[in-house]
């Protein structure tokens, strides 16, 4: 939680001024019980009406001036608590941006979104009310005791016993609840996980009539969130039972001592109001001091939740020692004896992978499901870094590129085509932001997505809804791949971003690909056999270990997992030209 405080530098005058005037507005409020004392003793027993008229406005002038100090303290507070809260979301989400895929698997996407939101919101509240009463409130129950001395010294002991009792409880009951509300925020991860699974695939789980499971698995959830909650609820609440049962003692101490020096005349009656009023005045302070307790606790319990995704090491750093040399050859991609795992202690998800991809080539990776095709394309503009061997772009070790240089390099479409709301336009920018509009028809053109923008009112500017809900799975396809071809990468990755595409547009698609300006080096990773029949190299993956390398034709003869893949899909007395004839 304090590496987090760094995010109020910019508010240090807000920070102090905030707690001077509520310490301002406690002052006088310290001094009213004073003001009583003198008008019982001196005005109302001498019946001294311009006396009790005085002390009156007095009393008035400090509680307006009191409301000034307050409202213009919790001005400040507020300031201050929101400006952090807008700077630490800032940066929060900036680290979450940097986060390697190896580390965002790892924490999931729930949690992450918990703590941006609900978590950042507690700590907002918490710095509010520190600033507004986290001094306030003990200078008030502090000040009382002073205060009361100065009225008498004997009486003034009762204060002595009850401030020490009532911090064992206020700290107890704090350190024994800021582990509970750290298992609350974790149990509403849980929940806004399911919750966001379920409105994701809501028209899966209705078309399998599962509505009753998931209802049932979110009313789990939510109980073991509702007891987690019970059970920090009950802890907190027994703040203010203890506090009462203390000061009420004491106040009945108080009172009983007050009334035996009073008839001893050691004390005025004044004075003995003036000391119930200030044991009154902490009580009600720690009222507030208890509530502050409970937010406090929960603000610091989220605070080390979101300081441990700071915690997180963000991006991928070079080798130590390493430089980056630029490269001889541009668009070479080289694998050498390279093996990956996802987790410590998990599978390997590729074995001692051995291949060379020149300029110009396209190399097709094809296999079964979970064979290690994706897998092996993200270690190419280095979304995960190898365990063994290394991966090279142009002879260098991608872990010597500065990450922004290697991804300029490389253009690559995933498996789920992803679009932003807004429109065409803005979305191919994305490749290359100052791009020209003859730039953007022509990658729209290669990727077989002219025919249907220009079909579209507005064309480039034609709006796309979030998740670009408004075009079919093959729109959404074709323009991934032209934001990808607008960038006018070295080295283009195809991730399976055709399968919604039937196999006229696909052949057209790679052929126009093919026909591209320039030597661009492209993966493509497909189920199709047809698709990758062309390559120049293709990598065929059992299990995450390479089962054949070659053209088509050598494979067609010495691999057998190849030989499956392609005579699934077509009849086995074809021939490898007629199956390509065919396909285009």
């Amino acid at each position: 939680m304090k590496s987090l405080l760094i995010y109020l530098k910019d508010y240090k005058k807000e920070s102090v001024l905030g707690p001077l005037f509520k310490l301002l507005e406690a002052s006088f409020e310290l001094i009213v019980p004073l003001v009583v004392a003198s008008m019982i003793d001196v005005g109302i027993a001498n019946s001294d009406k311009g006396y009790v008229v005085k002390m009156c406005l007095i009393m008035a002038a400090l509680g307006f001036i009191g409301l000034a100090s307050s409202v213009t303290a919790q001005f400040f507070a507020a300031k201050a608590a929101v400006g952090f809260a807008t700077k630490l979301r800032h940066a929060l989400f900036a680290h979450i941006e940097s986060l390697s895929f190896t580390n965002m698997d790892k924490e999931g996407t729930s949690t992450l979104i918990t703590r941006m939101t609900s978590d950042i919101n507690q700590v907002q509240s918490g710095v509010n009310l520190v600033l507004r009463l986290f001094l306030r409130s003990p200078f008030i129950v502090f000040g009382a005791m002073i205060m009361a001395f100065t009225v008498d010294v004997k009486a003034a002991l009762i204060f002595v016993v009850v401030i020490p009792l009532l911090s064992v409880v206020v700290f107890g009951i704090m350190l024994a609840s800021i582990p509970l509300f750290g298992r609350v925020q974790s149990n509403l991860d849980r929940v806004l996980g399911t919750t966001r699974e379920n409105l994701t695939g809501v028209r899966v789980i209705r078309a399998f009539g599962k509505e009753d499971n998931e209802i049932e698995k979110f009313d789990r959830q939510t109980d073991a969130l509702r007891k987690i909650q019970m059970m920090a609820a009950r802890i907190s609440a027994l703040m203010n039972p203890f506090t009462y049962i203390i000061i009420n003692g004491g106040l009945i101490a108080l009172i009983y001592t007050g009334a035996v020096r009073m008839e001893m005349g050691i004390l005025t009656q004044g004075q003995v109001v003036a000391l119930v009023n200030y044991m009154s005045q902490i009580l009600v302070e720690l009222v507030k001091l208890a509530n502050l307790i409970i937010t406090v606790t929960k603000a610091f319990a989220c605070g080390n939740r979101i300081a441990s995704v700071f915690e997180i090491p963000g991006g991928m750093s070079r080798q130590d020692g390493a430089s980056e040399i630029a490269g001889k050859e541009q668009g070479t991609v080289d694998f050498e004896s390279v093996s990956m795992k996802y987790h410590e202690g998990g599978e390997e998800a590729l074995t001692d992978i051995t291949f060379h991809a020149g300029k110009g080539d396209t190399i097709g990776v094809i296999g079964g499901t979970g064979s290690g095709k994706t897998t092996l394309v993200h270690l190419i503009p280095r979304f995960y870094d190898v365990e063994k061997g290394c991966v090279r772009v142009d002879g260098v070790d991608v872990r010597n590129y500065d990450v922004t240089a290697l991804r300029d390099k490389i253009g690559i479409v995933m498996q789920k085509a992803v679009l932003f709301k807004g429109t065409i336009r803005e979305n191919l920018l994305w490749g290359n932001e100052n791009a020209t509009d003859e730039e953007l028809w022509q990658a729209l053109r290669i990727s077989q997505a002219e025919e249907f923008v220009l079909q579209k009112e507005g064309g480039l500017d034609a709006p796309i809804e979030q998740e670009g809900r408004n075009l079919s799975g093959g729109q959404k396809q074709r323009l991934s791949i032209a934001r990808a071809l607008v960038k006018k990468p070295e080295i283009l990755i195809l991730d399976d971003s055709a399968s919604a595409l039937d196999y006229a547009t696909d052949a057209r698609l790679r052929k126009a690909i093919k026909e591209m300006p320039g030597e661009t080096t492209v993966f493509i990773v497909s189920q199709r056999a047809s698709s990758l029949m062309h390559a120049d190299l293709i990598i065929v993956l059992d299990d995450g270990c390479v089962a054949g390398m070659g053209k088509h034709e050598q494979l067609l003869e010495s691999c057998q997992v190849y030989q499956e893949i392609y005579y699934s899909q077509f009849e086995k007395q074809h021939g490898p030209e007629d199956d390509g004839n065919e396909a285009e």
